[in-house]
């Protein structure tokens, strides 16, 4: 646990009591601070109180005696669609609003440093798809290579279950920007944004607000190094903001999956399924990706390209990072190939819950037999229609069955309504070469509690 700093002695309101909110709780008491907190579910706060923690109803005045600071939740509003109540209350009350990651940053640095050989470091990851998969990455990488690392924040444990740092330890976290958007301290040495399409955008006020929370990690966090996606705009204009004045080394590493970079810069791209390393003009180094199973198609070709500048400005020679990224199993729901039988491929995708997601499954593979559905998006699967003639089938499952069906154009398509019946037409149309992908482009929420749990129930519907 990482000891929170600074609120020792003070009362401080958590707002939110799921897994950020009740460690920030622990961190707090284990700083010397009293929490005193609040959700809006009654269960949770029955579970809070059964640890000792004060509950008071921060929507209310009369819970803000001596509270001067107010840690929010990640998946709670503080601004957009609107301000959630006890947010509202700590305006009024002028207690500071922050968050868990902001307690992280000024917690994380102790007097112990001061004895260490070499300086912990922090590589923040960020962006709208791929953030999980290249934060387990840089993790394995670096464990494969016996550096000291640990893993966190949207993935594995919350930064505040972190364990203190070791000498010469690597933290990685994975940041949505509901985390970054509020955090009031941003202190990363080595900072990634992979890439941006349109998602939270009720949350944020619209695209400008969405990427303007991203973009926080990097000028408010001020990062040593800035890894950055250039395939859309909002990432060459973010490069050019963080690169310093002429006659500077350059801080900013550029990474591409659809454009050679061959500037004077330090860039990293892939073409073809190769990885690139070029720096000052000259090829530095070069990975052969189209055998690694684990990193199918452009998008995790773009996971491979920012892993790399990562352990790249960390030290790592690229053989060595060339053999860690050979060993990664990959991640569950993330493009997983869960089985092959008789030269058919079953391919557990359940992550891709909207179509930007599921477009970069379709683009991974041909001989396309699709699970598509579940709780409907905004826009359905239409986005998706350049890449139907991937598809040689697909299955239709869900309460979108009906408009996603109506989307699929010349697409043969099986009304299956459930994954069950979906997995079974697929196994029983597929020819060796075909790919069973569930890759629904749709919330799980009509079916399923999550969309783990999809993807946990095709894996054993496929192993079944």
């Amino acid at each position: 646990m990482i000891e929170v700093r600074g609120y020792a002695g003070r009362r401080v309101g958590v707002l939110g009591l799921g897994r950020s909110g009740l460690a920030s709780a622990r961190a707090l008491v284990a700083g010397g601070a009293t929490p005193v907190c609040w959700d809006d579910s009654e269960e949770r706060r029955a579970a809070a109180e059964g640890e000792g923690f004060e509950i008071g109803d921060l929507t209310r005045e009369r819970a803000w005696e001596d509270v001067g600071a107010l840690i929010v939740s990640p998946g709670i509003p503080h601004l957009y669609p609107a301000p959630h109540p006890a947010v509202e209350q700590a305006w009024a009350q002028g207690a500071v609003v922050d968050n868990d990651i902001s307690l992280f940053f000024r917690s994380y640095a102790t007097e112990a440093w001061d004895h260490f050989d070499l300086t912990p470091k922090v590589v923040c990851v960020t962006g709208s798809n791929g953030k999980s998969t290249t934060s387990a990455l840089i993790h394995h990488i670096l464990e494969a290579a016996g550096k000291p690392v640990q893993l966190g924040g949207n993935i594995g444990v919350g930064v505040l279950d972190l364990e203190p740092a070791h000498d010469g330890e690597v933290v990685v976290l994975e940041l949505s920007s509901y985390q970054t958007e509020l955090a009031r301290m941003l202190q990363p040495d080595v900072a990634v944004f992979l890439n941006i399409s349109p998602d939270h955008l009720d949350r944020h006020g619209g695209m400008g607000g969405y990427f303007a929370a991203k973009r926080r990690l990097f000028t408010q966090g001020g990062p040593e190094r800035s890894i950055i996606g250039v395939d859309e705009v909002e990432g060459r204009y973010l490069a050019n903001l963080m690169r310093e004045g002429a006659g500077a080394a350059d801080p900013v590493i550029s990474v591409s999956v659809d454009r050679k970079l061959k500037g004077k810069g330090w860039s990293v791209f892939a073409r073809k399924g190769f990885l690139a390393e070029w720096r000052k003009g000259r090829q530095m180094a070069s990975i052969d990706l189209r055998d690694i199973s684990a990193l199918t198609g452009a998008h995790n070709h773009q996971n491979a390209c920012a892993a790399y500048a990562v352990c790249r400005t960390l030290g790592l020679a690229p053989k060595l990072i060339e053999t860690g990224m050979r060993s990664f199993g990959g991640l569950r729901h993330r493009c997983q190939i869960v089985a092959e039988v008789d030269g058919v491929r079953f391919v557990n995708d359940s992550k891709a819950t909207n179509a930007d997601a599921a477009k970069h499954a379709l683009a991974a593979f041909d001989n396309i037999r699709w699970i598509v559905g579940g709780q409907a998006k905004a826009g359905g699967i239409a986005p998706l229609e350049p890449l139907f003639g991937r598809v040689k089938k697909a299955y239709v499952i869900g309460e979108a069955a009906e408009m996603l069906s109506a989307q699929l154009g010349e697409v043969p398509f099986d009304m299956s309504g459930t994954l069950e019946a979906a997995v079974a037409a697929a196994k029983a149309d597929a020819e060796a070469g075909d790919v069973v992908l569930l890759a629904p482009a749709c919330a799980s929420f009509d079916q399923f509690a999550s969309f783990e749990a999809r993807g946990e129930a095709f894996e054993g519907l496929v192993k079944g």
